[in-house]
């Protein structure tokens, strides 16, 4: 039986803006299988509740889902490798590249289902620095904060973070992403199933508990019995984080079994509100701040382009009578209609989606994969 809706259900509709995640996290770690038992979880609520997705991953074969805008509708990853001489992840870039240079389509197609959605849901490239670090993944991330109220998802490996060097490099990263984006922020640990996350909360809750494990841990000291220096690190970056873990929201979920995502998405509506107190304010002071300082460079550049005409005529005024602008003689240049973003969502009907349980493998692949013992 699905979990009860929270009270929050439906509020697109009833005028408040729709929430957007944008998730991730290390290449493994689950995002697009989160995506999908998301998308199942919103859709087996009553009333249901369809999120509107984005995928963002042009070099992905298959997502266990149906997006509402896909990428690779638009940007031909491929043809990006070829064109451009490219390597796989140069090849990712680029097409992101591309596709963000007709972002406002996307923000269009949004913004118009903004009304008949609770939740617009974007999937980020499995490569995380490529949407992390580049100048694309920082222009979608602000302009969609800027139109939506907008949460991150960071979402962990679980059994591969019960390490201690694995567990406080997860950390570092999001403590990295959540400085670099501004942005409210939660912790997802994904695949609880098959390794609760109860180790990773003691960590984050009591410094001491994750020094004690670190001392246990294989390798943390020399042949003269001194400790190394990654485990000093490590020591010292835990005291450090303990301040960054206390306003830090953590969840459990597996996106096998469907546990735990009634406490995301109470996570994510309190983020909501994080985000409508502390995050706007300074997102609309930052970008008041951006306008004076583009007016001025403006300003700036057309005080000197005056200057070098009145120069110019004063040296060549004959030429000054030769400048003339002819319509006619204007190329256009408007590429719009080179390519489009594609909403899907006309295309199939609204009670339509994939169940996580039953769509384990693509149609198209031919691959029988061993069952796990």
């Amino acid at each position: 039986m699905p979990e009860e809706p929270s009270a929050s259900t439906s509020s697109g509709k009833m005028g408040k803006k729709p929430v957007t995640i944008i998730t991730i996290g290390m290449a493994g770690a689950g995002k697009s299988t989160f995506v999908s038992r998301l998308n199942s979880y919103l859709h087996s609520l009553n009333p249901p509740s369809p999120p509107y997705i984005l995928n963002l991953d042009p070099a992905v074969t298959y997502v266990p889902y149906d997006p509402n805008i896909d990428i690779r509708d638009t940007v031909n990853y491929q043809e990006v490798m070829k064109q451009y001489n490219l390597g796989p992840n140069g090849g990712i870039l680029t097409a992101l590249n591309l596709f963000t240079t007709k972002f406002d389509q996307v923000l269009d197609l949004v913004e118009k289902r903004a009304e008949t959605v609770d939740y617009v849901i974007l999937d980020t490239p499995g490569q995380i620095e490529i949407f992390t670090w580049s100048a694309s993944g920082a222009i979608i991330t602000d302009a969609v904060a800027s139109s939506l109220p907008t949460v991150v998802a960071y979402i962990i490996d679980t059994p591969r973070t019960t390490a201690p060097a694995t567990f406080m490099s997860n950390m570092l990263y999001a403590c990295s992403i959540l400085y670099k984006t501004k942005l409210p922020f939660i912790l997802v640990f994904n695949k609880t199933d098959a390794q609760p996350h109860d180790f990773a909360l003691e960590w984050m809750s009591d410094f001491e508990e994750f020094q004690a494990a670190l001392a246990t841990h294989g390798g943390t000291r020399d042949s003269e019995g001194e400790p190394t220096y990654m485990n000093s690190l490590m020591n010292s970056m835990s005291l450090v984080l303990d301040e960054f873990y206390k306003n830090l929201k953590a969840v459990g979920v597996s996106s096998l079994t469907g546990d735990g995502f009634k406490q995301f998405l109470e996570a994510v509506e309190n983020s909501r509100e994080e985000y409508e107190k502390e995050y706007l304010p300074e997102l609309e002071r930052a970008r008041a701040e951006k306008a004076k300082t583009l007016q001025a460079a403006k300003e700036d550049s057309m005080n000197r382009l005056m200057k070098d005409l009145a120069v110019d005529r004063a040296r060549n005024p004959a030429g000054a009578l030769a400048d003339h602008w002819d319509p006619e003689e204007e190329e256009d240049d408007d590429d719009d209609d080179e390519f489009s973003i594609v909403d899907r969502s006309e295309e199939r009907g609204p009670d339509e989606y994939i169940d996580l349980t039953r769509a384990g493998r693509h149609d198209a692949e031919n691959i029988s994969w061993p069952r796990p013992s």
